[in-house]
């Protein structure tokens, strides 16, 4: 009887263990979202993205990014406005991310005066020609997945939590396994791998800034493992809490943008 008793203890006490572990993988991978997608109230920067080919030949896209915040951790808008090349130039992307239902993606193509409708389920398809998704753009919330703390590791100079995350429904990933920096909570390299183990995407951070006392990610990097290639954002003269409106992130303002927003 003494024996069941300690067998049952034990088991209580691992699975306290096991609930509290995971617990706190949640809890970092909610915090390292807001770090990344949710820093300050809004703000807006300059992007350069450029396209590296599996030869070594690079295009580089040129625009302009704003997000505001309806609510820390909740909804959220983002406006992005294409200043380069030519052939883009003028194109719109607008983004109304919805945290209790599939976020609404408009893109706007001026050479044919179109607004196009993003569905839900091309969330995965590739951004613009890159190696970044359209889901990347925005981020993707913490509650779509199941999380567990598998340790610790360095990345570089910075020490850093290594965890597995697990899409609680069918997607295009099977898994992702991050390493989260414990001094920033922020990302520092994500891969993402397909129910056979392969790899198949990697995003790492390649530079971190403070900016308005933010800890910033300025240089990223995703590299498409299969089609060896990799694409290169690069953020310049970001600026927080600018104060825009609400308003100016609306299907009305795809064709013509407001200045705050180009």
């Amino acid at each position: 009887m003494k024996l069941i008793k300690s067998l049952t203890l034990v088991a209580f006490v691992l699975s306290f263990i096991g609930s509290a572990v995971a617990q706190d993988a949640e809890a970092l991978m909610k915090e390292a979202h807001l770090n990344y997608n949710y820093a300050k109230d809004d703000g807006k920067a300059k992007v350069e993205m450029t396209l590296v080919s599996t030869k070594g030949s690079t295009k580089t896209k040129k625009f302009s990014m704003v997000r505001k915040d309806l609510k820390d951790g909740g909804d959220q808008l983002y406006f992005i406005y294409f200043k380069s090349p030519s052939d883009i130039k003028r194109m719109t992307f607008l983004v109304k991310k919805n945290v209790d239902s599939d976020d609404d993606r408009m893109l706007y193509v001026p050479a044919i005066d179109l607004v196009k409708k993003i569905a839900a389920s091309d969330k995965a398809s590739s951004f613009v020609g890159s190696d970044f998704s359209y889901e990347d753009v925005s981020g993707r919330l913490w509650t779509e997945d199941n999380h567990e703390l598998l340790g610790e590791e360095k990345v570089g100079e910075y020490a850093a939590f290594k965890i597995k995350s697990t899409p609680k429904q069918s997607d295009y990933f099977d898994y992702k396994i991050s390493l989260i920096s414990k001094k920033d909570k922020l990302p520092l390299r994500e891969e993402y791998y397909d129910s056979q183990n392969n790899l198949m995407r990697v995003f790492t951070a390649e530079k971190i800034e403070v900016v308005q006392d933010v800890p910033t990610i300025t240089i990223r990097k995703m590299e498409n493992i299969d089609k060896q290639q990799h694409t290169i954002i690069k953020f310049v003269s970001i600026k927080y809490d600018i104060g825009i409106q609400e308003k100016y992130f609306s299907e009305r303002y795809l064709k013509k943008p407001h200045i705050s927003l180009k």
